[in-house]
């Protein structure tokens, strides 16, 4: 049976979210289904992974599903183009729960969450402050505040503050834009730098024909990521996290270092239902698309979902 998806516009805060609609089979309007918000990892898109793989399977599950482009980027409003705001990131899933509890055929009480890579640490901020969620699936999370202090910065967070300060001062004076790639040009270019999985394969995903997309630019604007720095996506975590967490991740470190950010997402949760989901022998980007982890992952994802969601009415 061939997928429906329906792509609209959502009000943000002065520009329009972009996302696609991911209905189940046999879709009836007339009947009430839960809703899963799905998000994209970092200098991504809604086409890459988390509407392609995630979405399309959590539809097929029986879920009506969410897949939206970040502001600034993808196919979303905002300007300037690329910029990689945690605020501004966490923002944006209020706007789409305020969007989608109107439509008639989701029932507002059951709307779960799930992201990836940096998604999935979006996911798990966003589930913490907006409590119209009701649980929450995070694939690979990884902490971009955490990430931009440490391998993003050169492990020098207040020496890579002075140059972005000095940046948008050129910038604000008429100077170029300093729009930053996060991946090497190749998978060949990677190999010859690093021998980490993170990067090699995050490579082999973004700038190869297996998971490259118009919008999926794996780009930032480096003057304006000065707002991630202090930014901690498990900040007061544990008190505020109530929702039940799934956290997946395989048991390969990688520099983006979502192995351990999961497991301190599930350490320090205060969730009474937390579960930490360790694939053996899988890396950060296999949890991507690779068919067999990405079937692993989702026989402990979808029963999650449904526990908490319910099925549909």
């Amino acid at each position: 049976m061939s997928e429906t998806i329906k792509t609209v516009s959502i009000p943000n805060i002065a520009w329009k979210t972009s996302a696609d609609i991911h209905l189940p089979p046999n879709f009836d309007d007339k009947k009430k289904y839960p809703a899963v918000v799905s998000a994209h990892p970092i200098g991504s898109c809604k086409e890459q992974t988390s509407g392609n793989v995630y979405g399309k399977a959590m539809a097929e599950a029986g879920f009506v599903v969410v897949a939206f482009d970040a502001s600034f980027q993808g196919a979303s409003g905002g300007k300037p183009r690329f910029i990689e705001n945690p605020e501004f990131r966490v923002s944006d899933f209020r706007f789409v729960v305020d969007y989608i509890q109107t439509l008639p055929y989701v029932d507002p009480e059951r709307i779960g969450v799930l992201g990836i890579c940096g998604g999935g640490a979006y996911a798990i901020n966003a589930t913490m402050t907006d409590y119209r969620f009701k649980c929450c699936v995070g694939i690979t999370p990884a902490n971009f505040g955490r990430l931009t202090r440490e391998a993003f910065s050169g492990f020098d967070p207040a020496g890579s503050l002075e140059k972005m300060a000095a940046q948008r001062t050129l910038e604000a004076q008429g100077g170029d834009r300093f729009v930053m790639n996060y991946l090497p040009p190749t998978v060949e270019d990677a190999k010859k730098m690093t021998s980490d999985p993170d990067i090699v394969e995050a490579t082999d995903y973004y700038k190869t024909g297996r998971g490259q997309a118009p919008c999926g630019a794996t780009s930032a604007l480096f003057s304006f990521n000065s707002a991630a720095l202090t930014w901690d996506a498990f900040n007061h975590a544990e008190i505020l996290m109530t929702r039940p967490l799934l956290a997946v991740v395989g048991s390969v470190p990688g520099s983006f270092g979502s192995f351990r950010d999961a497991h301190e997402i599930h350490a320090r949760a205060g969730s009474k239902e937390k579960r930490l989901f360790e694939l053996p022998g899988v890396t950060h980007y296999k949890l991507y698309d690779d068919p067999k982890a990405v079937k692993a992952a989702l026989d402990e994802v979808l029963p999650f979902l449904k526990k908490h969601l319910g099925e549909i009415r």
